[in-house]
């Protein structure tokens, strides 16, 4: 059942490295510094709505797919359940249960770059724990009392992923920039910026996605063995990931914005001097 779940939580956890904390970061918050630091408080509003908005729509429509097409999705990634009832069956509903966890934390990582643009780095680093939290609540209070315990779980992450979005909410309220939701998803998606941010975030797709689907080879290759085997990739992928999840992403949050408006600034300079014919 343990492999049931970190097969389930395999997707929406891809799914978040590529498009959340992943390539999507890497784009938005380069040329969200850019806004703030050269383009005034309104555009960089408009920006922050239009992104929020095709965010919303977009999101909402993958997690109703993920859902509907959970058996295939689980077929693809771990065919060696087929043949094991209890055990696929699982994993299909674990993964109903937490796909809507992509749409959230994607949402999550919109506001932690905007936090982080703004210098707000301590609400978008402790917001994380939320999640493991909830999985050890669930596992200590939760799942002795239903009766299929690994349900809980999935239901951990899914409360998990609510929580960290809406902790979020009082943060952003107080620096006014609160996303707007549209219902026009076609005057969102024109807005030049949120072009921008999808052309950047091509390249960063593919550096991060390489090492994510080899993942899901491996965890594939996993469940055709004995049990217990998808669990063991998942905490070895977790023990690898450890120190990077220390120094790099921690170094990482903070250089980004940081980087991203000293070359705007920088930008800003270099134009001003040659409006006057100083420059090179």
């Amino acid at each position: 059942m343990t492999d049931a779940f970190n097969v389930a939580f395999r997707i929406p956890n891809l799914l978040r490295r590529i498009f959340g904390e992943g390539a999507f970061s890497q784009a938005f918050v380069p040329i969200l510094g850019e806004y703030h630091a050269k383009r005034g408080d309104a555009e960089t509003k408009l920006l922050i709505d239009a992104v929020a908005t095709v965010m919303t729509w977009a999101l909402m429509g993958v997690s109703l797919l993920g859902v509907i097409g959970a058996p295939l999705v689980m077929t693809v990634v771990a065919t060696g359940f087929r043949g094991q009832g209890e055990t696929y069956t699982a994993a299909v509903f674990m993964t109903r249960v937490m796909f809507p966890y992509i749409g959230l934390i994607s949402l999550v990582a919109l506001a932690s770059g905007i936090l982080n643009t703004w210098r707000k780095f301590a609400m978008p680093a402790f917001t994380p724990v939320l999640l493991n939290l909830c999985l050890i609540f669930a596992a200590l209070f939760v799942g002795p009392h239903m009766a299929q315990p690994i349900y809980a779980q999935a239901w951990g992450v899914l409360v998990g992923g609510i929580l960290q979005l809406l902790i979020q909410v009082p943060a952003l309220r107080r620096l006014g920039a609160m996303p707007r939701l549209s219902f026009s998803m076609r005057e969102a998606w024109t807005n030049v910026g949120v072009r921008r941010i999808l052309r950047q975030m091509g390249p960063a797709l593919l550096a991060v996605s390489v090492a994510q689907i080899s993942l899901i080879i491996n965890t594939n290759i996993a469940s055709r063995l004995a049990a217990g085997s998808v669990s063991y990739l998942t905490y070895a992928d977790r023990l690898m990931e450890f120190p990077t999840a220390l120094l790099g992403v921690a170094l990482g949050t903070i250089l980004l914005p940081s980087l991203s408006k000293a070359s705007a600034q920088a930008t800003a300079t270099n134009t001003r001097a040659c409006s006057t014919g100083d420059c090179a």
